[in-house]
């Protein structure tokens, strides 16, 4: 199996960091320092390295340094066992997100076959008991680390429905102009839920052969308008459901209304009726699993992005996580506020102080915490 990490980081102009540089080993990243520092806007940096918004969902316009808005760039080298590629993002004031590998213009989606990334994040901590939006991204996010393709087809199915919806609202009731679209969306449509079917079975199978103190999940995709999601019953969903859909100025049924479910597989009982702490333990378990079935399928663990993720782990918690992190040999970049939150890794990991000062300078490393 071989190693993928980072070995520097370069923001400018980013968040709160007018000038940021790291340069680190494989090993995992502890990052620590008062709340306000811009412990997470590292990370967040690090998560623009792949396709989307990133970790918080951020607009273009909002990555920006403030008050001076002159544009902001992240700068990355990533290195594996046997080569070193350079990935760089950006955007000027007022201008759509740019990326660039080992020097090169590239869409977004290139970005997922160069680097796999996971995160987890507080604001994820109610992703059971919140809307199906929040679950549908968490799945797409783990199927694209299975299959970098799903981003195209994500963009081919939205691309085509966004056109479908500006028909419905304009009242056109012409089937000849939705046929075509209708076809796009069906194909793209059963190709992101076969690749969601096969993210969620490579999951599960990752679980199960798991030596883990984390809880495991049983998880099942499941469509509330009870539409087949086969390329021919998408169709005609499509085309039967014109009508109401022009009701609606929207389209209903497909695979942008799927949700994740899971259910506590040692007590049986939903994720969403589960206590807090159990919620958040299966979602490191989701994680973690994540990260071994990449590891098994491509011969590669992830990166991982793990804000705060300690904070509410007792010691023999945090300890067990942080073994299974250096087991799987995956560079994990973790935020907490004090170095005592990462006392479990020792010497495995390395050490990043940060404070308010460093958000106009470098940020200041030391090799023990």
């Amino acid at each position: 199996m071989t190693t993928l990490s980072l070995s520097s980081l370069t923001l400018s102009h980013f968040r709160s960091h007018k000038r940021a540089v790291l340069e680190v080993d494989p090993r995992p990243v502890a990052i620590y320092g008062p709340n306000g520092a811009g412990k997470t806007n590292l990370i967040e940096a690090i998560s623009l390295l792949s396709p989307g918004r990133g970790l918080r969902r951020a607009g273009v316009d909002e990555l920006s340094r403030k008050p001076e808005s002159l544009g902001w760039k992240v700068k990355a080298l990533l290195r594996t066992d046997h080569q070193a590629f350079e990935c760089e993002t950006g955007a000027e004031p007022g201008q759509s997100r740019s990326v660039r590998i080992d020097g090169k213009v590239n869409p977004q989606v290139a970005l997922a076959k160069v680097v796999r990334i996971l995160w987890l994040v507080p604001a994820m901590d109610r992703l059971w008991i919140e809307g199906a939006e929040g679950r549908r991204r968490f799945l797409d996010r783990a199927t694209l680390s299975f299959t970098p393709e799903h981003a195209e087809a994500v963009l081919r199915y939205e691309k085509a429905m966004r056109e479908r919806n500006r028909l419905l609202k304009d009242m056109v009731r012409d089937p000849h102009w939705y046929t075509a679209l209708e076809s796009q969306m069906a194909e793209a449509g059963a190709i992101i839920q076969t690749n969601r079917a096969a993210a969620v079975a490579a999951l599960t199978q990752a679980q199960a052969q798991a030596e883990t103190v984390f809880p495991t999940a049983d998880l099942l995709i499941s469509q509330s308008d009870g539409t087949g999601l086969t390329e021919d019953a998408l169709r005609a969903g499509f085309a039967d459901g014109r009508g109401r859909d022009m009701a609606a100025g929207r389209t209903l049924t497909g695979p942008h209304r799927s949700d994740l479910d899971a259910v506590f597989s040692d007590k049986g009982v939903p994720a969403r009726d589960c206590s807090t702490g159990e919620q958040k333990a299966l979602l490191i378990s989701l994680i973690l699993a994540n990260g071994r079935a990449l590891a098994a399928q491509i011969g590669q663990p992830p990166i991982l992005l793990l804000d705060e993720v300690a904070a509410h782990l007792d010691a023999n918690r945090r300890a067990a996580l942080y073994d299974e992190i250096c087991a799987l040999k995956a560079q994990a970049w973790m935020t907490g506020t004090g170095p005592e939150l990462f006392a479990e890794l020792g010497k495995r990991a390395q050490y990043v102080a940060v404070s308010e000062q460093d958000n106009a300078s470098a940020t200041h490393q030391q090799d023990n915490a």
